[in-house]
């Protein structure tokens, strides 16, 4: 019955399934989706549920994961049915404007990273930096450097033993120092653990609108601190976006318009993606239908996406209760509300088996009426699960209380970017478009394996025009939008992220958002040459249209972003005799080039004697380590090809584009690893360059790819602030 792709079974066996002591694989895939469901289903004895019906429940959600109907968040994959048991996605944490309050928000965001989850802050409420300290007579240093020792204590912690943690942090666009904040990861090496986003209030978009100041608010004493021209701090947000993708916004009031309980408090942050809004000390329990399931001959299969959805919703208020909370406060918040996230994922696979392009109408419309059926059919569901088991416990005070006789749920429906469980579940990731529809995956060290989307492939072998040099050459181009040899109806209809405009983004956006309770993950794609321009019309449609926030990328802004295309194959290498280097003199020559890496920094000293140049030596970090070794040897070896006669030109060549998962910015270049950066310094001897030269001869496709993954090797797509391998499902954030 369960049908995975070799990239999902890759995941798997790599991120999710159960190993014994020395490491070994104790459980397949079948196992784990058992494991989960018994977990989940067995909670119903608190509610007196007989076990019969227990067992006949977990077989049901069995049946659906196996089919892969629906997959939950991958902490509750992960831990179902584990000690550690700890199945939430996302938390918020309060960040008060005091010292223990500070450090008590560190520490209890490194034991949520220890259990697998990720954590928003919004740091607000911090006064701003140079305000009055009356316990110490001092100053305040701002919420930014506070920020920085948030992110160095998540490097210091692996999620779940899986990953290093991923953080949100959030700051209201009226605090005193949101200038700082704007332009805190205009450095990429800086808050590298962190997506950011500015809270935008109606009154600053107002504000923006009428070309007028909006005043600046310390909130140690509520006041007025001073006022900024709108336009200009919106114009740094943008320009901010632009260069980088950092930071996104959320509309604050928006986004508390729509605050199930406001007697519980004001939501402030978001989870570190920005679909999930909450509340202090709230955690959120995520899972997502596969649309592309829910699709019988030609037309949507309503009645199996309703019953979907209401045992969904049953699944998800299982899991608040099968829950080990890594936080006393937060077991409390979390069930006083009972949020859970339905959202979906595979809504292009959707569309093609359709016929409806993702950039129409149609789509448009489709989205919303599917979305706005899940909430209805999950509100119904909550409805009557509350009727049974009782209404959140917060439901009395809450914006529903006049609507419905009971309500177990304060919120039902999400739409989260499920970058790992879409690989699972062979689909496309949430509601974005196909990322490519045939791309190069790399396999063991050297073997290349040619990945083509299965309804392209169906759908070309139809038409009488399927070959292997055809899927070569869309992998290359990474869309199919300029090849004449294609049917323009299936162009058409296979297109990629970046043959969507951004208006069409976010057009697809707002209508998930129109049935969504909490928020919509969204990246909102731009080519690299966009303009500033373009960023601030997304900006203005999103908030124009009901988005309760938007993320932006621009292709090749952030590292290095190689999508591989199909190299000549390299002529056989004729034999030759060996070649004895000449000795090393006892006086050499040299200079030192300082090159930025993602592994710090690299010193490389390149000497010459009479002859040329003879020997390079290389230093970064520590002597011991894995970064140094492996540095030292190339250096070695580089010395010895050197003095054997080896052209600097060649080796040059060869070291050239070697790339890392951590590629770094020098003086406008990427430096894409070490041996690059050495590789660099040699074409500058050859050119006679102070500065590093451009990368003329590396051979580049600029796509929506996010570098290697440091696992497999396979490309890494951007979604939502994280880098995510679209082959293992490593993923990194910020």
């Amino acid at each position: 019955m369960l049908q995975l792709t070799d990239n999902a079974i890759t995941v798997l066996e790599r991120r999710y399934l159960r190993r014994n002591s020395e490491g070994e694989l104790v459980e397949t895939p079948e196992d784990l989706f058992l494991r989960v469901a018994r977990a989940i289903a067995q909670v119903e004895e608190n509610f007196g549920t007989p076990q019969e019906e227990i067992d006949s429940l977990a077989q049901t959600f069995y049946e659906l994961m196996c089919k892969l109907d629906f997959l939950p968040n991958s902490p509750t994959l992960m831990n179902a049915g584990r000690e550690l048991g700890q199945l939430s996605a996302c938390f918020v944490l309060p960040v008060d404007d005091s010292m223990e309050a500070i450090f008590d928000a560190i520490k209890y965001a490194a034991l949520i990273h220890k259990s697998g989850g990720g954590t928003g802050f919004a740091f607000s409420r911090l006064r701003p930096k140079s305000d009055h300290v009356s316990s110490t007579g001092g100053v305040a240093s701002g919420p930014i450097s506070f920020m920085k020792v948030f992110n160095a204590a998540t490097q210091a912690v692996i999620q779940g033993g899986k990953r290093r943690g991923a953080n949100m942090g959030v700051l209201r666009v009226d605090h005193p120092d949101i200038l700082e904040f704007i332009r805190a990861k205009t450095d990429e090496n800086e808050l590298t653990n962190f997506n950011i986003s500015v809270a935008l209030t109606d009154e600053f978009m107002a504000a923006v609108a009428d070309g007028r100041h909006y005043d600046l608010i310390n909130p140690r004493t509520g006041e007025k601190a001073g006022s900024l021209p709108a336009g200009e701090v919106f114009d740094l947000i943008i320009e901010g976006a632009w260069r980088n993708g950092d930071p996104g916004v959320v509309f604050i009031d928006s986004v508390n318009k729509f605050n199930p309980t406001p007697q519980l408090g004001q939501i402030e942050g978001t989870n570190p993606c920005g679909e999930v809004p909450l509340l202090p000390y709230e955690s959120c329990n995520l899972a997502s239908i596969n649309l592309s399931k829910m699709v019988s001959g030609n037309r949507v299969d309503w009645d199996k996406l309703a019953s979907t959805t209401r045992i969904l919703v049953r699944f998800l208020d299982n899991v608040i209760e099968a829950n080990q909370y890594p936080l006393p406060q937060i077991d409390k918040q979390t069930k006083l509300s009972r949020k859970i996230g339905l959202g979906v994922m595979g809504f292009a696979d959707m569309l093609i088996q359709l016929g409806i392009p993702y950039n129409s109408e149609e789509a448009v419309s489709l989205a919303e009426e599917l979305m706005c059926f899940i909430q209805k059919e999950g509100r119904e569901a909550s409805v009557e699960l509350g009727k049974i088991r009782g209404s959140f416990p917060a439901f009395s005070e809450s914006i529903y209380k006049d609507q419905y006789p009971a309500l177990r749920n304060a919120t039902v429906t999400t739409v989260a970017p499920t970058g790992t469980i879409s690989i699972i579940a062979g689909c496309s990731s949430g509601i974005e478009p196909l990322f490519a529809v045939c791309y190069v995956r790399n396999v063991l060290d050297q073997d290349r394996l040619l990945e083509v989307h299965p309804l392209f492939a169906e759908k070309v072998r139809e038409v009488g025009i399927y070959s292997q040099e055809l899927m070569e050459k869309v992998a290359a181009e990474g869309t199919i939008a300029h090849i004449d040899e294609i049917p323009q109806e299936i162009r058409d209809l296979y297109v990629t992220a970046h043959d969507v405009t951004p208006q069409w983004h976010i057009k697809t956006q707002a209508a998930f958002q129109k049935g969504t309770d909490n928020a919509v993950s969204k990246t909102v794609n731009l080519p690299n040459q966009a303009t500033v321009e373009d960023v601030r019309q997304v900006y203005h449609l999103a908030y124009q249209t009901g988005c309760k926030g938007v993320t932006v990328y621009r292709d090749g802004s952030r590292d290095a972003q190689v999508l591989e295309v199909t190299k000549k194959e390299k002529p056989q290498a004729s034999a030759r005799n060996a070649i004895l280097p000449r000795k090393r003199p006892a006086v050499t020559q040299g200079v030192t080039h300082r090159v930025q890496t993602g592994c710090g920094n690299v010193y490389v000293t390149v000497n010459s004697d009479g002859e040329g140049l003879c020997e390079v030596f290389t230093q970064i970090g520590k002597s011991g380590g894995c970064a140094a070794a492996q540095s030292e040897a190339i250096s070695r070896l580089v010395s010895l090809a050197l003095r054997a006669g080896v052209k600097v030109e060649a080796i040059a060549k060869h070291l050239r584009g070697i790339r890392c998962p951590s590629p770094a910015w020098q003086a406008g270049e990427v430096i894409c690893s070490c041996p690059d950066a050495i590789g660099r310094v040699l074409a500058n001897y050859i050119n006679g360059a102070d500065e590093l030269c451009a990368a003329d001869e590396v051979e580049e496709k600029l796509n929506n790819f996010q570098g290697a993954c440091p696992d497999c090797g396979s490309h890494m797509k951007h979604v939502d602030g994280c880098a995510v391998c679209i082959a293992c499902g490593y993923s990194r954030c910020s």
